[in-house]
C-alpha cells in the first residue's frame, strides 16, 4: 500500500514534465573554393520542426539552401550530396507551395557582413527527427549554394554551384 504514493507521484511527474524537444544539428564546411560557414539548427516539438539556420563568410544577396539527400559530403564540389531530398516525387518548388520537393528550403538573405540566417518551421509535416522515413531529416545533407533559387527550374532551382555542406546529425539535446 506505501508503494501507490510514490507510484502515483512518478506518474504526475512524467505526465506534467512535457513534451520533449529532439534536436538535430548540420556544421556547415566550405566547398567549391568557398569561404562559407555556419551552424543548422532543427528542433522538434510536439510534432512540427523548426530550423534555425545561420551562416556567414558570404557576399551580399541571396543564396538557396536544400536539404539534400545523401548524408555525404565528401567531395570538393559537395556533389556527393546528391540530389535535393524528395521522397514525395515532386517537382522542384516553393517551400509550402505544392508541388515541392521536402528539401526546398528556400533562400537565405545575407547581409553587407557576409552573414545570413533563416527561421522556418515545418506546418506540413514534411519533416521528423528520426520519425518515418519519408520525413526524417537524419543522415541528409543541408547544401549552401552560390545563387539564388528561382523556385521554379527543375530539378534543382538553377542555384548554382555548391559552395557548404553539412550533415544532418542528431543531438541529445
Amino acid at each position: 500500500m506505501k508503494r501507490y504514493p510514490i507510484l502515483i507521484c512518478i506518474v504526475i511527474l512524467v505526465a506534467c514534465s512535457g513534451p520533449s524537444t529532439k534536436k538535430a544539428i548540420a556544421t556547415i564546411e566550405s566547398k567549391s573554393g568557398s569561404n562559407v560557414s555556419g551552424t543548422i539548427v532543427f528542433s522538434e516539438e510536439k510534432g512540427m520542426v523548426k530550423i534555425n539556420a545561420n551562416i556567414s563568410g558570404l557576399g551580399e544577396g541571396p543564396v538557396a539552401i536544400h536539404l539534400h539527400a545523401t548524408g555525404d559530403c565528401y567531395s570538393d564540389d559537395g556533389k556527393s550530396a546528391g540530389g535535393h531530398w524528395n521522397p514525395t516525387n515532386e517537382n522542384h518548388g516553393k517551400w509550402g507551395t505544392a508541388p515541392f520537393h521536402s528539401g526546398d528550403i528556400g533562400n537565405i538573405n545575407i547581409n553587407q557582413s557576409g552573414k545570413g540566417n533563416l527561421t522556418t518551421i515545418d506546418r506540413f509535416g514534411r519533416w521528423s527527427i528520426g520519425g518515418h522515413l519519408e520525413t526524417n531529416i537524419i543522415g541528409k545533407s543541408i547544401i549552401i549554394h552560390a545563387g539564388v533559387d528561382d523556385m521554379a527550374s527543375q530539378p534543382a532551382g538553377a542555384a548554382g554551384i555548391r559552395i557548404g555542406c553539412g550533415i544532418v546529425k542528431k543531438t541529445d539535446g
